[in-house]
């Protein structure tokens, strides 16, 4: 297929690019390069535009005979998106209705969109399923949520055919190295604790160690970016026009914020330091993925399932980067 990868010089797209084109898929990716880096992408595929362009987007579509779309392009920090909501509105809703116009004006009928788990809010018990209630606290995750029931209203409405694939924490690096993880400023915390063994801080801090968890931090699933990658190209192919296809995608195995720090000290090496903060506004104790769906729909299975494997390859590419992609 012809694909065109909204945001795909960002962490999460950058892979999927590179896992397109190992798969034979011919890539285009549409960028405007506020988060995405020039250096993560092949810059002869890379083309920079606007969400809100429309009419760039429909050339675009048209020109490079696109036959889906895969749509990374959304800011995602909850933190950002309650101390400014309307940019979160504008970038995330309209912008994404902009592209969706643009497909129908081009026909394109096919798209593959990157939600979140923040669409759940605080869930009501874990593992969480697809059904469990839609109840997001924060702007970013009600973003989320509404460009999730737009694509649905689209595929009701227009036949077009769309998946959305509710990731939860994405982490690591490619195991080249050449592809990681590169965000200013940095909120994920497996880059954080990292930059303390790299000596960019004196130390991480853990933001509430009061929680209703085993060790009182917050417990988290950490989900390889190659993982996703592969369950986007398999989404790509199990989508039907008329209907949109929802599904988690996690390792179905939580790790706490102590057990992160711990297994960066023995991957590193490094004692790093971690000092108690607050609790953040918001931060459910505990958020997994029941991703039985995933598994058995699109026949997809993480292959890295231990936490020491995500933090490796994420060390690999942070050690030899440290600065990033430099741009």
């Amino acid at each position: 297929m012809n694909v065109l990868v909204t945001g795909g010089a960002g962490y999460v797209g950058s892979f999927t690019v590179r896992a397109l084109m190992l798969t034979g898929h011919s890539v285009w990716i549409y960028d405007n390069l506020s988060l995405g880096h020039r250096g993560a992408v092949p810059g002869d595929r890379l083309i920079e535009g606007e969400l809100h362009d429309r009419q760039h987007l429909i050339a675009t579509l048209r020109d490079k005979r696109i036959d889906a779309v895969m749509h990374f392009a959304a800011l995602a920090q909850v933190g950002e998106s309650l101390q400014d909501p309307a940019r979160y509105y504008d970038n995330n809703v309209v912008g994404t209705l902009c592209l969706l116009e643009a497909m129908r004006d081009a026909d394109v009928q096919r798209i593959v969109f990157s939600s979140t788990a923040a669409v759940y809010g605080i869930p009501q018990s874990v593992p969480i399923p697809e059904d469990a209630p839609r109840v997001p606290i924060n702007p970013y995750g009600i973003t989320k949520r509404a460009m999730e029931q737009a694509m649905e209203a689209y595929t009701r409405a227009y036949g077009m055919g769309a998946a959305a694939l509710r990731y939860f924490n994405a982490a690591g690096a490619s195991a080249e190295g050449d592809l990681g993880e590169d965000h200013d400023p940095e909120s994920h915390l497996i880059p954080l604790v990292l930059q303390v063994a790299l000596g960019k801080r004196e130390h991480v801090v853990i933001h509430g160690d009061d929680y209703p968890t085993e060790d009182g931090t917050c417990i988290r699933d950490y989900i390889h970016v190659d993982d996703l990658a592969s369950a986007h190209i398999a989404a790509l192919d199990a989508i039907r026009l008329g209907t949109l296809k929802t599904m988690n995608l996690g390792t179905g195995q939580g790790a706490s914020v102590l057990e992160i720090v711990e297994a960066c000290r023995g991957v590193t090496g490094h004692p790093i330091p971690a000092v108690v903060g607050g609790r953040r506004i918001g931060d459910p104790p505990s958020l997994v993925a029941d991703a039985n769906l995933a598994r058995t729909t699109l026949r997809w299975n993480p292959q890295y399932t231990t936490i020491e494997s995500i933090v490796e390859s994420a060390w690999k590419w942070h050690h030899s980067n440290p600065n990033g992609y430099g741009d």
